[in-house]
């Protein structure tokens, strides 16, 4: 499909600087533009590749103004990031949707599917489970027993979801995650370590996305939660009693120990480890490979491990480059120390 200029602009609520009968089939970066390519700028570090970019379109901000000739067509708007993500949205809204049972497909008489859901090869849905209209199950996945999927989701192959779990509406669970699987709780004993049955399950609530081969434990009882609106990237790890709250994001390598309670709008760096059983406050940042062992306020920004301050961390890492140089000059001072004693002794 082909979009001109002036449908962009009146779709985005932008303003044209150039044709606005040029037209765009597909999406391209700025610095690898084709004709016949959407591209756009958000980052002053790309600026250059405005000047020299192929792309027949170009989305900038309101406030950019060119240096140099531009040849694209610019289309301004109040944020070009997220234009585009409206743009890429509609685009593949756009895109023909599967839909039906496909023969191979593995239902039981007993579950419940939706209007125009679409059920790919090797998918297996068990006794009980609910899909929603307009839900996209893709091949090999499998939706346990009287497990629930809602409206217009879609997991891709070979996402699970056990038995009794809830997955939301307008949720995304991409390719080899896992809903539900047993927590980590084990009792040792003399013989050994005793397994606790794992009776509670895991809910998913509306509008989750949640990356690939990410684990989601069942609760020992109860439920673990992904509140609305939460984003998961890939491989990370939900113990079991886990609660995340609304739009909190986190990405990838992510572990998060049992019954910790994580708040509201936080954000998560890569390889974050929180501790079981605390509490972490709404609005909370924490850096990459940070590790949180206790209760945080809301509205912290933290790094390190033990994660604090940034500043702090900052000062304390500059100071730890240099231990090695101040062990030894503590080991020098600490001899000329006994040697005055030794002296003053005499």
């Amino acid at each position: 499909m082909e979009f001109s200029a002036k449908q962009i602009a009146e779709y985005i609520q932008g303003t044209i600087v150039g044709d606005e009968n040029a037209t765009v089939h597909t999406f391209a970066k700025i610095e690898e533009g084709i004709p016949g390519a959407l591209s756009f700028l958000s980052n002053p570090k790309y600026t250059h590749f405005i000047y020299e970019t192929q792309s027949s379109i170009v989305l900038v901000n309101k406030d950019f103004t060119p240096e140099h000739e531009v040849k694209a067509t610019l289309i301004k708007v109040e944020n070009a990031y997220e234009s585009l993500a409206k743009l890429m949205t509609l685009y593949e809204m756009s895109k023909p949707k599967k839909t039906g049972i496909d023969p191979l497909a593995s239902i039981s008489p007993s579950a419940k599917i939706g209007q125009n859901v679409y059920i790919g090869p090797f998918a297996c849905i068990e006794d009980g489970a609910e899909i929603g209209d307009n839900t996209y199950i893709h091949p090999q996945v499998t939706v346990g027993a009287h497990a629930q999927v809602g409206e217009n989701s879609i997991l891709y192959p070979q996402v699970t979801v056990y038995h009794d779990c809830r997955v939301g509406n307008n949720c995304i669970i991409h390719a080899g995650a896992v809903i539900g699987a047993d927590g980590f709780g084990f009792a040792p004993s003399p013989e050994g370590y005793e397994k606790i049955p794992q009776i509670g399950i895991t809910i998913i609530e509306d509008n989750v996305e949640i990356g690939a081969n990410t684990c989601v434990d069942r609760a020992t009882m109860g439920a673990t939660v992904v509140h609305k609106g939460a984003k998961l990237d890939n491989l990370i790890q939900l113990a079991h009693n886990v609660e995340v709250g609304s739009h909190t994001v986190m990405a990838s390598q992510v572990g998060v120990a049992g019954s910790a309670k994580i708040g509201e709008w936080c954000m998560f760096g890569g390889q974050v480890g929180v501790a079981g059983h605390i509490k972490v406050g709404d609005h909370v940042n924490v850096g990459a490979q940070s590790g949180i062992p206790g209760n945080t306020k809301s509205g912290s920004t933290l790094m390190g491990y033990p994660a604090i301050e940034p500043k702090l961390f900052a000062r304390s890492s500059a100071i730890f480059k240099k231990l090695p140089e101040m062990y030894t000059e503590l080991n020098r001072l600490q001899k000329e120390i006994e040697e005055l004693k030794k002296q003053l002794n005499k």
